[in-house]
Parts: structure tokens; sequence; C-alpha cells
């Protein structure tokens, strides 16, 4: 009996040092023990805090960066959205149907500007326009890429070329079953490619925001080849629009007339329909001539106001050609701003044919060759003008 309880309290004994010694040799609290020969998981999974102290400066002043472009964008769209809900207001119209045609209409209406320079003219546009493309912070602060395709080196492109290939097997899938089926395509929806081409090298690496090779733009283009040639191409007609370039349409062109010769042996041109406000003329330009200007069978001097000469001189002097050509109007109704503006157009129309297609387009941003269609506003009722309102006295 002696000897077993003995041999009890030497286990107990025993129990109580084993106790002791994993509470010794216990880490603290919030402790995480890493061994010499942690491997890269196991630095991944440690906390936060331990994840910091790894990231190295060129990384953190990358993401700051990123961070402080991300929020300059932000407010830049804000602003941009206001501007255009004022505009909107402005025009009487719907803000949230506002689109960017009808932002620069209602510029162009309020702001009317004959600048040369297309940057001094006034604007309102969305920021992602205004302000280039920049990639996005494509990794975290431990230095794990968020894009699959990342180590590539070019990942908007490959995965681009990812979802062409997903769309024709789609359409191959779809082509399969519907044959099984005995049914044919609708050729009422087939996809017309008249009038549109693929996006060029320089405007799909804008889109991407990378720079590709030639062989790597070769490679785009077969693939959307491929998928436009698909019988059921129109089922992604969505996807395939957001690569196409409407192509210009050379009927909508100015076309430049052709000179005819007089009885002297001289080149002319007549523009008909000169239209200003209610002002109607016909314009005829001689050339060579010696700078001589008849309206209505008079001289310059039809015009009392200075405004008004110099409006006709504009487009001859633009041109380089004041003192080379002789010019013929006839104008009748409307006052003398709106007689000499619908002059000055068709000035500017007939002297196409007298220059060459880089001063065209010259006079085209100069707003020469844009009629001008603008209106005196009527007045308003309850106001005192079109926009003026009457005076509000409180007493």
């Amino acid at each position: 009996m002696a000897l077993r309880v003995f041999g009890l309290n030497i286990v107990r004994s025993n129990r109580n040092l084993l106790k002791n010694a994993h509470k010794l040799s216990a880490p603290p609290s919030g402790y995480m023990a890493v061994a010499p020969f942690a491997s890269e998981v196991t630095v991944q999974a440690a906390p936060a805090a331990v994840q910091k102290q790894k990231v190295s400066k060129a990384m953190r002043a990358y993401l700051k960066r990123a961070n402080e472009h991300d929020e300059f964008m932000k407010t830049q769209h804000l602003e941009f959205q206001i501007g255009k809900r004022h505009l909107a207001n402005m025009m009487g119209a719907n803000a949230e149907t506002f689109t960017q045609e009808d932002i620069d209409e209602a510029i162009s209406y309020l702001f009317p500007s004959g600048l040369y320079d297309k940057k001094a003219r006034p604007a309102l546009k969305s920021p992602d326009v205004v302000f280039p493309a920049r990639k996005a912070a494509e990794f975290d602060e431990t230095g794990r890429p968020f894009h699959s395709m990342f180590y590539t080196g070019k990942p908007n492109f490959f995965q681009l070329l990812h979802d062409i290939v997903e769309e024709t097997n789609k359409l191959a899938d779809l082509e399969e079953r519907l044959l099984r089926r005995g049914n044919k395509p609708d050729e009422n929806q087939k996809l017309e490619m008249a009038g549109f081409q693929l996006l060029p090298k320089d405007q799909l690496e804008l889109f991407l925001v990378e720079s590709i090779a030639d062989i790597e733009y070769s490679n785009f283009t077969k693939s959307m080849e491929r998928l436009i040639a698909s019988p059921y191409a129109y089922k992604s007609k969505s996807f395939i629009e957001r690569f196409l370039k409407p192509l210009m349409d050379q009927s909508k062109q100015l076309e430049v007339p052709k000179p005819k010769i007089d009885e002297e042996g001289r080149q002319y041109i007549t523009t008909y329909e000169c239209l200003r406000k209610t002002a109607r003329a016909d314009v005829t330009v001689r050339f060579p001539g010696t700078g001589k200007i008849s309206i209505n069978g008079k001289d310059i001097l039809y015009f009392e106001d200075e405004n008004c000469k110099e409006q006709l001189l504009f487009p001859l002097q633009f041109s380089e050609l004041l003192g080379k050509v002789d010019v013929e109007a006839n104008v009748e109704g409307g006052g003398p701003s709106g007689q000499a503006g619908a002059i000055r157009w068709g000035i500017a129309m007939s002297l196409r044919s007298f220059v060459d297609q880089e001063m065209i387009e010259s006079m085209r941003l100069a707003g020469l060759l844009t009629r001008d269609y603008r209106r005196r506003e009527r007045k308003k009722f309850g106001q005192e003008g079109a926009r003026r309102k009457y005076t509000w006295k409180k007493r």
C-alpha cells in the first residue's frame, strides 16, 4: 500500500513539472515563431505589419503615385459632371441624357469663337479624353500581381487575344448546336462591315495603354477577321464594335469646285445661296485680279462700319490673296452685319479653288468655311429680354 502511494506521488510531481515547463517555453500571445527555413508562403501568411516591412521604397513610391493619380481622376470626373449639369441647365436640357455632342453644340452656341488655334477655344470634355491614360497599380504591397498575365509583359494585349478566342469559340459552339437542329444563320442580322475598319496600331496601343510590335498587331487583326467571318458574328456585335473605326465617307467631304474660264481668259468661281441671318448673297471671285471689290455695283465703301469691312477682307488676308483676286457680290435682305457675314462666307468658299489643300484645312480650322446659323434669340414672356430679367426691387 505504501509503495502504491509513493508511485502516485511521483506521477503527480512529474505531471506538475511538465505543466510548469510548458508554461515557461510557450511564446507570448500574438507572437508567431518563424523557423529559419521558412518558405515564401510562410512570409505571405504573416500579419500585415510584417508584410509592410517587406515593401521596398520604390514599390511604396509607385503605389503612392498610383493612388494620387486615382484620386486626381476622381476629382476631375466629379468636376466634369458638375460642369455638364450646369451646361445642360443653361440649355434647358436633361443632364442625364446630355451627350458630348450636345456639350459641343452648347459651347459653340453660348461661347462662339473664331480663334485659329483649337487649344485656345472653350471646351468641356471627359477627363479620360483630356488626360492621357495610365496603368493602374498592377500588384499589391507584397508584390503579388493582380493580373494573371502580368508576367507576359503585355497583360492587356494578351488578355484581349484571349477574349477574342473565347468569343470565337462561343460562336463556333453555337453554330454547331444550330446545325445539329437544322437551323441556319439569319441573313437579315448579318454583321455589316461596310464603312468600318479595325483600329490602327497607334489607336489600339492607346486603348490597351501598351506598346505592341507589328507581328502582335498582325495577330490581333487575324484573330478579329476570323471572329468577324463567323456567320453568327452579330451575336458578338457589342464586343466587335469596340475595335472598329468608321471610315470617312468621301461623298460627305467638301468637294472643291474646279474654276471656270470667262471671256477674258480669267478663272472664276461663283458661290450661290450665301446666307447669314436674313441676308442672302451670291459671290463671284475672279483670278488673277487687282483686288477690286464690287458689292451691288459699289466698292467696299458700301459698308460704313469698319467691322463689316474687316469681315470682308479677313478671308482674303488669311489666304494671302488680298490684291490678287477680284470680288463681285450681290446681296439683299438683312442688315449690314448679316450682309457682311454672308459675303465673307461666300468669298471663303470661293477661294478654295485657288489655294492648296493645306490652306483649305487652315481656313476650316479658322472657322471661315463654317456657315453661321445663329439667329437673334426671341424675347421671353415675363423677362426684359431673351435672357435678361426685370430688375427686382424689394420695396
